[in-house]
């Protein structure tokens, strides 16, 4: 054999060993769809929300009249603007001893000396950043009024385009003397408006004379027509996450900064003149619009059930109620709030539901005692657990109890059935926190994990939070034997300059738009696309050091009989892999893929898409590669 020859024979060896080296340290992900390990819990995916980022008022809840109490500060009348057109003369004053129902009894007491058609005298109110005003579409409103000694008549309520004073929608109600009543108008828009949120609402009057304005509202359609309802757009992205559960009412938003700042049920119940509103915690005014009915409708239109959080006597801001005696009372108010959801109409707090308009009884399986209690340094929760515990266990021993920080019940009639666990991290620290439950005990409570999210992106996730979210879940699939029930947070976001207290919320909006993000897609895909078990994996191969940013999921669901393989890749290198698939006989699959080019990749109000999910057909091999910075969510049939 001559030397090129040999040379050649040579490279060729070399180039065949090199390949089999290559082969070899290519990780190998083994799925056994015919091996279920473990169940995953039917209620994994939820949805929490609280009242920060005006995601109620403002947000979520429908109303469109900001102030609509016209509650003043030191500033004067939050929202509110004096009309004072042509040579009209007019002046307002807030009246402390006139008002509707004890609950609200003050009004903005509106005095027109001079007016006329031309020279209309009145108020306006610019809504929350606005007011989205589409085309075709029809507006509820309504207000109460008391008419003073000389009744100016007749008052115009309309809707104006701010930029240029153009008159979209209008109507005339007719005021009449007497005691204080509530008066309901409809606003029609024509076919040729276009939408915008640079709007207003303007009441005005044409003839001298005096009357008392509270409770002025303006509802646009809502979902599904909810009288006092929510937002069909951001009602329509929640629906789309395929959530099982709602955490009500959600967080802080429970507790208050002072005790009488507390989300107390049961002043959010019934007509809206009856609801005075309270001091939410994250510095706004929260009108209870949006009350415990109004949650539970929320529940029943995504056809999903409460996790009901009651109060359980701490504030946060360190004051607490001593157990015992003192604790009595508020131990009452959470047995009746459970009455309130989940009882029949012969007794007393469901004849209440529904006399407000709800007979039948909401499901209910879970009830979390108190919230974050762990912040609490006064060494009161363990027993103001345990009182809250064993009265709820008496009167409902079919639900189970949420705890809320690591403490020890010492009374095993009080023992918890979970314990509520809460993750707020950069996406490195997710990465690391994949296998925190990989080998946790299986004795004890189970894990509600309440509030997590992976947080870089301001004020909605970017996609290297989105790969954190999808790396958390693989492992809460995993290990969904022992995670019962899960639920990002934040949700939601107003990104009007001055709405946001925190960053890094799911669903961007408002006035008029809203947007989903990365993480969002990712929360979506997965819950869109889980079993009901575990199938048997592993993986070999793992020498590469990119594996340390990958992660997976396999999931079967015995009903679809599909095989649901998540990975993600959250490296900036394409990750090969070999799958090695038992259990199945398709050749194809659905493959949807969420991708970015960097971790600081996201959508935005004005760009809502550039991060969205992409479908495709998969043609199953042993050779797969995830490209860097990818989600892929694989439905592959199992026959």
């Amino acid at each position: 054999m001559n030397f090129g020859v040999a040379q050649r024979l040579l490279g060729v060896t070399f180039l065949i060993g090199s390949l089999a080296s290559i082969c070899a340290q290519t990780p190998k992900l083994t799925i056994d769809a015919g091996t279920v390990v473990t169940p995953v819990s039917p209620m994994l995916y939820g949805l929490m929300t609280e009242e920060i980022n005006h995601s109620y008022d403002g947000g979520l809840y429908a109303e469109m009249v900001d102030n609509r109490t016209f509650r003043a500060h030191w500033e004067g009348v939050g929202g509110w603007s004096l009309v004072r057109n042509g040579n009209a003369h007019a002046s307002y004053v807030i009246d402390g001893a006139s008002g509707p129902s004890v609950e609200l009894p003050t009004s903005m007491k509106l005095t027109a000396e001079a007016a006329s058609a031309g020279n209309e005298a009145g108020v306006s109110n610019a809504g929350y950043w606005g007011m989205a005003v589409r085309p075709h579409t029809k507006y509820s409103g309504s207000f109460y009024a008391k008419v003073g000694q000389q009744n100016p008549g007749t008052v115009t309520a309309a809707l104006i385009n701010n930029d240029t004073g153009k008159i979209l929608a209008q109507a005339q109600i007719e005021l009449t003397p007497g005691p204080w009543s509530r008066y309901a108008y409809s606003l029609a828009t024509a076919t040729d408006v276009k939408p915008s949120a640079a709007n207003h609402l303007e009441l005005t009057v044409t003839k001298p004379g005096t009357v008392s304005l509270q409770l002025v509202s303006l509802f646009p359609p809502t979902y599904k027509d909810r009288a006092n309802g929510n937002r069909a757009d951001l009602m329509e992205l929640m629906a789309a996450m395929h959530p099982k559960f709602l955490r009500l009412p959600g967080g802080n938003y429970l507790e208050g900064d002072l005790i009488q700042d507390r989300y107390d049920f049961k002043k959010t119940i019934g007509p809206l003149v009856n609801r005075a509103g309270h001091q939410a915690p994250w510095s706004y005014w929260s009108t209870d619009g949006l009350g415990t009915l109004e949650f539970l409708n929320w529940c029943e239109d995504l056809k999903i059930e409460p996790v009901l959080a009651v109060y359980a006597g701490y504030a946060l801001k360190g004051a607490y109620i001593h157990p015992g005696k003192d604790l009595e009372p508020y131990v009452q108010d959470a047995l009746d709030e459970v009455e309130y959801v989940t009882g029949g109409v012969d007794t007393k707090w469901g004849a209440i539901r529904a006399q407000n308009g709800h007979p039948a009884p909401f499901p209910l399986h879970y009830i979390e005692i108190g919230n974050e209690d762990m912040f609490d340094k006064s060494g009161s929760y363990p027993a103001r657990f345990e009182q809250f515990a064993l009265a709820l266990r008496k009167k409902y021993p079919q639900y189970k109890l949420i705890i809320t920080a690591p403490v020890e019940i010492k009374n095993a009639a009080a023992a918890p059935d979970l314990i509520d666990d809460h993750y707020y991290k950069s996406p490195a620290e997710m990465f690391d926190l994949v296998h925190h439950y990989d080998n946790a005990p299986r004795t004890g409570p189970k894990i509600f994990v309440g509030e997590w999210a992976t947080r870089s992106g301001s004020p909605t996730p970017n996609f290297g939070d989105a790969l954190g979210d999808a790396a958390w879940m693989t492992s809460m699939e995993r290990n969904s034997d022992l995670i019962l029930i899960s639920s990002y947070a934040p949700m939601l976001v107003n990104v009007n300059p001055g709405a946001m207290q925190w960053s890094t919320d799911l669903i961007g909006f408002d006035a008029l738009r809203a947007y989903a993000s990365p993480s969002y897609y990712a929360q979506a895909l997965f819950a869109g696309h889980v079993g009901d078990g575990t199938a048997k994996t592993s993986i070999t191969g793992t020498s590469s050091s990119d594996l340390a940013r990958f992660f997976y999921s396999a999931t079967v669901s015995s009903t679809q009989h599909v095989l649901h393989v998540k990975l993600v890749n959250a490296s900036n290198h394409d990750q090969p892999l070999t799958l090695d698939l038992t259990g199945i006989s398709a050749r194809t699959a659905k493959m949807t893929t969420l991708h970015a080019a960097s971790f600081q990749a996201t959508n935005s109000i004005t760009s809502p898409e550039a991060i969205k999910p992409i479908e495709s057909t998969l043609r199953i091999t042993p050779a797969h590669t995830v490209p860097a910075f990818t989600i892929e969510v694989i439905d592959i049939p199992l026959k």
